[in-house]
């Protein structure tokens, strides 16, 4: 398992959601996002755009990223979206790109922020069929892409399918693949069902054994579910120490842990680990 603090969970709030704004990213959430698109009816895009500046001026209450979700950059709102951020005066850790379909989506958007913007990581949120059909192609559009986030709400639409597990168990494999291939990090779509926190439970268990990074959330409450889950607790710590003490005493890369050999990629995988969390708390 690949475990990082780069984002174990992506809190969603609404932009014109202002009052919410401290609580998301007080949430011990790795990432608070303000979102410009699904919370956000038509008439209000303009005001969204406005209030969502005073999540990113607002000081630092946290040591999590603070980003922000715009419309699809294929449509009108998506640009004036870009246009705004790129005047806001603090800008966001990461822009969310909804509905990515092509590279040329993040070309776009690499165009339009420009040197102003020089720091901005970007997201893909890959949620159509075409999006999953050409995430090896999306994953080297820019080297500003840190990850892909999956949509499997308006991807079970996009493909007339079940919003379960198992029907999109392929779209789910086939972006852990790109994303790991490309050296990205990839996180998994919301759990829904809010009061359900043992279904959040095993959702979350079975998107770390397929090899996603973290999940995102639409609750605080989910953050205390989702952000262990995507982290080793003091026992994978502990193989961890082990595995890498028993390779160091030897003179080559294979190391008998409790009876099991653990050759060069457990190895690799334990200094990581290490590396990522051997002296963090949370």
């Amino acid at each position: 398992m690949r475990f990082t603090t780069y984002c174990r969970s992506i809190l969603f709030t609404p932009a014109l959601a202002v009052e919410r704004f401290a609580r998301g990213q007080q949430s011990g959430a790795d990432m608070s996002l303000v979102d410009l698109e699904d919370s956000v009816a038509a008439p209000f895009k303009d005001a969204a755009r406005s209030k969502a500046e005073a999540f990113f001026t607002a000081p630092r209450t946290a040591s999590g990223r603070r980003a922000i979700r715009i419309n699809s950059i294929t449509k009108p709102e998506g640009m004036r979206d870009l246009l705004a951020i790129r005047d806001y005066a603090s800008k966001p850790d990461v822009i969310m790109l909804p509905k990515t379909e092509s590279p040329r989506d993040l070309e776009i958007v690499e165009q339009v922020l420009g040197p102003e913007c020089a720091q901005v990581d970007l997201l893909a949120l890959v949620e159509t069929a075409r999006g999953i059909e050409n995430v090896d192609a999306i994953s080297r559009a820019t080297p500003r892409l840190k990850g892909f986030v999956f949509g499997s709400a308006d991807f079970s639409f996009n493909i007339g399918a079940s919003l379960a597990w198992e029907p999109l168990y392929y779209a789910r494999a086939r972006l852990v693949t790109a994303a790991r291939a490309a050296n990205l990090h990839v996180i998994d779509s919301p759990f829904f069902d809010i009061p359900n926190v043992e279904e959040l439970r095993r959702e979350v268990s079975l998107a770390r054994n397929m090899g996603f990074s973290g999940k995102v959330a639409i609750h605080p409450g989910q953050i205390e579910i989702i952000q262990p889950g995507f982290s080793p607790d003091e026992r994978m710590l502990a193989k961890a120490r082990k595995i890498l003490a028993e390779s160091q005493a030897k003179d080559f890369n294979i190391a008998v842990v409790d009876g099991t050999m653990m050759g060069t990629p457990f190895i690799e995988a334990a200094r990581r680990m290490l590396e990522e969390f051997g002296n963090r708390e949370g």
